[in-house]
């Protein structure tokens, strides 16, 4: 397969579709996520297992993938009611791409 340039392809999704992910579920999960963990190859982000907030990150894990189909996304759910994690990797320079255009994501909350 062809590897897709590390850009975001906001066109991938209608307008519809855009302002769902980037201006209303990106600034939601955002504020959701409980922990960042920085690994070698890209960052998982820590959530509540709660099923409102599972649906959140599916939906905006669909988005994402229509838009940055370069990233591996994983969601794991923890055993006896454990965190929700979102994993995203992938092959070199997903780690500085997350870094530079999801700087917002991968900041420690302030709380």
């Amino acid at each position: 397969r062809p590897e897709s340039p590390f850009a975001c392809d906001r066109l991938a999704l209608t307008p519809e579709q855009r302002k769902r992910h980037f201006a209303e579920l990106g600034p939601k999960l955002r504020s959701l996520k409980k922990s960042v963990r920085e690994l070698p190859n890209g960052y998982e982000f820590e959530f509540s297992p709660d099923s409102t907030t599972a649906q959140l990150v599916t939906e905006w894990a669909i988005g994402e993938r229509a838009c940055c189909p370069f990233f591996d996304i994983d969601m794991h759910l923890e055993r006896e009611g454990g965190s929700l994690w979102l994993r995203l990797t992938g092959r070199e320079g997903v780690k500085q791409f997350i870094q530079a255009d999801g700087a917002a994501w991968i900041r420690q909350s302030q709380n």
